[in-house]
C-alpha cells in the first residue's frame, strides 16, 4: 500500500494550531519547547517512519490496519483527514493488564488470584496532536493505578451471591475511570510550562473487566454495540447543544467568566441595537420556559452558547465540551479562557457480556467517523463482514469497510463523496471493532478456576 507514496514527504510536527490559542509569546505556547511525545500513528499498527508520514497523504487518504493481530482478532482501521489538519489528530491505544488478589489459606499460605482486563481508548485532538498523544501514551498507566488501588474491593467471592456486591464494584471500577480522568487533564495542565502547546482532545475509552465492558466518555467521539440488525448506543456526545444547560447555569453563577461581551441569557432571536426599547423573548439560565421584557443595552450581549447542533459552539469558539487539555483556549473574540466551561468528567455506561455471542461487538470511532454513518449504517456494514468472513478477518474487515465507507471516494483533490454523491467525511477516522464473545468466555474461566480452587480448599478442610 505505501510502495506507491514513497515520493510523499511531509514537514515536522507543529503541534498546535494557533487559532483560539494563547499568543506565541506566553509562557506556555513557546514554540522552541519541545512536545513531549513525538508524533507517530498508535504503537500497534507497527509503522516505520516513512510509513508514518506517508499515512498522512491527503489527497489519497489510505486505510491503515494493524500489520498484526490485535488480542480476540479486534479490529482497527483509520485514515487521516482531507486537508482539515496537517496530521491525523486522532490517536488510539489498547493495553491488557492484570490486577491480582491474594488470599491466605487454611495452613497459612498464600494463594494468588489474577483478573485480567484489557483497555481500548480512542482520542481526538484538536488544535494539535499533543494532548491526544499525552493521553494515548499516559491514561492507561493512570487507570491501572487506581485500579491497583481499589483492588482488593473490586475483587468479588465468586461463593457469594453477586448481587450483593455488583453495585459498590461498579462504583468503585467507575470512580476508578473518573478519577484517572481528572488526574490525565491536571497532568496536561502541569506540562505546560515544560512541553510544546497540547491543544486539546476528546476521550472515549472501554475496560473490560470481571465480565462487563465500562465505557467511559467525555467528548463526541461515540460507542455503540452491533448484534445482527440492531444497536445499542453506549455513549452520548457532549456537545454545547446538549450541555447548553451546564455551561449556561455556571455561567449564571459566575458571571465573571464571560468578559464583557458574552452572557448566560439566551433570546428566541439574537437583539440588535435597532431592537433597543422593544419587548423580547428570552429565557435565564435556570429557566426551562420562555419570558418577555423589554430589550436593555446589556442585553445585546452574545449568548455562552451560539449555533445549533453541530454548529453550536462555546464563545463561538470550541464545538465539543468534555475532553482533556484546552487549558490556554481563548476566545476567538475576545481573548478570554474557555477552560472553566470544559470538563473532563466522563459519562460511563456498563454493558454485562454475559450472553453476548460472536456476532455481538462493540463499535468505538471517532467523530469523523459518526458525521456520515449513523448506528443502523454500522449495524449493516458490521453485520456483512461478520457473516462474510472467518473470525481471523471479521472484525479487522469490518473496521476497514467503516472507515472506507465514511471516507467515500475523490471526486477531485478537494472533494470526498459518498456513493450517493453526498459529502464524505472531511475528517480524521478512527475505529475498532471489538467481539465481544472471548470477554465473556475470558470470565467464565476465571470464575470456574476460582470455583475449582475454592472447592479444593473445602475438601482439603474436611
Amino acid at each position: 500500500m505505501f510502495n506507491r507514496l514513497k515520493s510523499v514527504v511531509i514537514g515536522a510536527v507543529s503541534g498546535i494550531e494557533p487559532n483560539g490559542y494563547s499568543p506565541e509569546g506566553s509562557q506556555y505556547n513557546k514554540q522552541t519547547l519541545a512536545p513531549k511525545f513525538p508524533y507517530g500513528r498508535p504503537h500497534f499498527l507497527g509503522l516505520g517512519d516513512d510509513e508514518v508520514q506517508m499515512s498522512a497523504d491527503h489527497k489519497l487518504r489510505p486505510i491503515i490496519h494493524p500489520s498484526k493481530p490485535l488480542p480476540f482478532h479486534t479490529g482497527y482501521a483509520e485514515c487521516v483527514n482531507a486537508g482539515k489538519s496537517r496530521w491525523n489528530e486522532d490517536q488510539a491505544v489498547y493495553r491488557q493488564g492484570v490486577l491480582t488478589k491474594l488470599e491466605q489459606d487454611d495452613v497459612g499460605g498464600l494463594q494468588k488470584f489474577c483478573i485480567p482486563y484489557t483497555y481500548y481508548g480512542i482520542f481526538d485532538g484538536h488544535a494539535g496532536v499533543g494532548a491526544a498523544l499525552c493521553a494515548a501514551n499516559q491514561l492507561h498507566h493512570i487507570i491501572h493505578e487506581k485500579l491497583v488501588d481499589a483492588q482488593d474491593d473490586i475483587w468479588i467471592d465468586f461463593n457469594e451471591k453477586r448481587s450483593a456486591t455488583s453495585k459498590p464494584r461498579d462504583l468503585l471500577l467507575i470512580g476508578a475511570l473518573e478519577a484517572a480522568f481528572k488526574e490525565m487533564d491536571q497532568l496536561i495542565s502541569e506540562d505546560r510550562n515544560k512541553y510544546q502547546a497540547a491543544g486539546g482532545c476528546t476521550a472515549l475509552v472501554a475496560l473490560f473487566i470481571l465480565g462487563k465492558v465500562y465505557i467511559a466518555n467525555a467528548g463526541d467521539s461515540r460507542a455503540v454495540i452491533c448484534k445482527e440488525n440492531t444497536f445499542i448506543p453506549m455513549s452520548m456526545d457532549f456537545t454545547p447543544e446538549n450541555e447548553r444547560d451546564r455551561i449556561r447555569r455556571l455561567a449564571e453563577e459566575q458571571p465573571s467568566l464571560l468578559g464583557k461581551d458574552y452572557t448566560s441569557r439566551e433570546y428566541i432571536k439574537q437583539p440588535k441595537s435597532s431592537d433597543l426599547g422593544k419587548t423580547v423573548m428570552f429565557r435565564d439560565a435556570h429557566m426551562k420556559g420562555w419570558a418577555y421584557k423589554t430589550l436593555q443595552p446589556d442585553d445585546l450581549k452574545v449568548s455562552v452558547i451560539t449555533g445549533q447542533g453541530k454548529r453550536s459552539r462555546v464563545m463561538s469558539t470550541i464545538g465539543v465540551t468534555r475532553g482533556f487539555g484546552d487549558h490556554d483556549l481563548l476566545a476567538i473574540y475576545q481573548r478570554i479562557p474557555i477552560k472553566p466551561f470544559l470538563s473532563s468528567h466522563p459519562e460511563v455506561q456498563i454493558r454485562k457480556i454475559d450472553s453476548t455471542d460472536e456476532k455481538e461487538v462493540l463499535v468505538m470511532g471517532t467523530d469523523g467517523l459518526w458525521d456520515v454513518i449513523d448506528g443502523s449504517k454500522a449495524v449493516e456494514v458490521v453485520s456483512k463482514s461478520i457473516n462474510a468472513f472467518m473470525e481471523k478477518e471479521r472484525y479487522v474487515s469490518a473496521a476497514t469497510c467503516l472507515v472506507g465507507f465514511a471516507r467515500g471516494a475523490s471526486v477531485n483533490e478537494h472533494s470526498w463523496q459518498l456513493k450517493d454523491g453526498k459529502p464524505a467525511s472531511y475528517d480524521d477516522i478512527s475505529v475498532f471493532v471489538i467481539p465481544l464473545l472471548p470477554y465473556k468466555l475470558e470470565y467464565n474461566e476465571l470464575v470456574s478456576k476460582y470455583l475449582e480452587n475454592s472447592e479444593k480448599q473445602s475438601n482439603s478442610d474436611s
